[in-house]
């Protein structure tokens, strides 16, 4: 959980980092298509392990969990901080808790709840104080944040309650059978290979940061984030989007993003709805 909110918690500055030189369909098109060949060079021999009726779950998954949001975060990042675009992802424990019950039938325990309810109250302080001190950023574009964290909820609960069996790396490389042609395709649409786009003084910057994106913020974690799926609950393997924000903080202060104190205490308020929704005791 702690390896996922570094890795994860330090995409948005990538993301930010690779706006300078490339549009949000760029960024997602070229991180899905990275991905996709990462892990299907490394995955593509444990796909007959996935039985006929698992494959639609997959490819599900792969949409919700992957294809999507690497556009929709891009496009958020172009008018709101990296860090507050990691706060706002913070609702997905929430949304997963509210779907895992409403959708998929999958329990959580009142202290679960608790933890939840704490931590989002703490990300609502995170969001109103960003707000206060941000004037200028458009917030509606936080819906595409708000869009996202729904999916990753519909993901998890779909991996816990369908693809428990399945090889967390199985699952990613199953993902990404559906996913890198598509996003081959939204990445030719946008003229990403013509040279006008490398003609710009900052595009190998960019690139670079969207290949760590895809390596480390996608392919790996995809794999981890899996495995914690499948070895805790909903809530506790999404209570990694509650450790991520510091991390982006930390990120977002170091590029001159502002941070003030009512923040931090913010943040360990999210840090003890952490504690109280992973607690082991009922």
């Amino acid at each position: 959980m702690v390896i996922l909110s570094i890795i994860w918690g330090s995409s948005f500055i990538l993301i930010k980092k690779a706006l300078n030189g490339l549009t949000p369909f760029q960024i997602g098109g070229l991180r899905n298509v990275l991905t996709g060949i990462i892990l299907l060079t490394f995955g593509y021999t444990s796909l007959k392990n996935i039985k006929k009726p698992q494959w639609k779950w997959i490819a599900i998954s792969g949409f919700l969990g992957s294809f999507f949001p690497a556009f929709l975060f891009a496009i958020a990042e172009t008018e709101i901080d990296s860090a507050i675009t990691s706060i706002l992802n913070s609702l997905v424990p929430l949304n997963t808790v509210l779907m895992g019950a409403a959708v998929f039938k999958i329990t959580s325990t009142r202290r679960q709840l608790l933890g939840v309810i704490i931590g989002f109250i703490g990300t609502a302080v995170l969001i109103f104080r960003g707000s206060e001190i941000n004037p200028n950023q458009n917030y509606l574009y936080a819906g595409f944040i708000i869009l996202s964290t729904l999916m990753y909820a519909a993901n998890v609960n779909i991996i816990k309650k369908h693809l428990q069996d399945v090889r967390p790396l199985t699952i990613a490389a199953g993902n990404y059978v559906f996913i890198v042609v598509p996003a081959l395709i939204v990445l030719l649409f946008t003229d990403f290979f013509s040279a006008t786009t490398f003609n710009s003084e900052t595009i190998w910057t960019a690139i670079l940061c969207v290949v760590i994106l895809s390596v480390f913020g996608t392919a790996l974690a995809k794999v981890l984030f899996n495995k914690l799926i499948q070895i805790s609950t909903p809530v506790f393997a999404t209570s990694v989007t509650y450790l991520m924000p510091i991390v982006a903080l930390i990120w977002g202060l170091l590029d001159g993003e502002a941070f003030t104190p009512m923040q931090g205490l913010a943040t360990l308020v999210i840090l003890a709805g952490v504690y109280i929704a992973n607690n082991r005791r009922t």
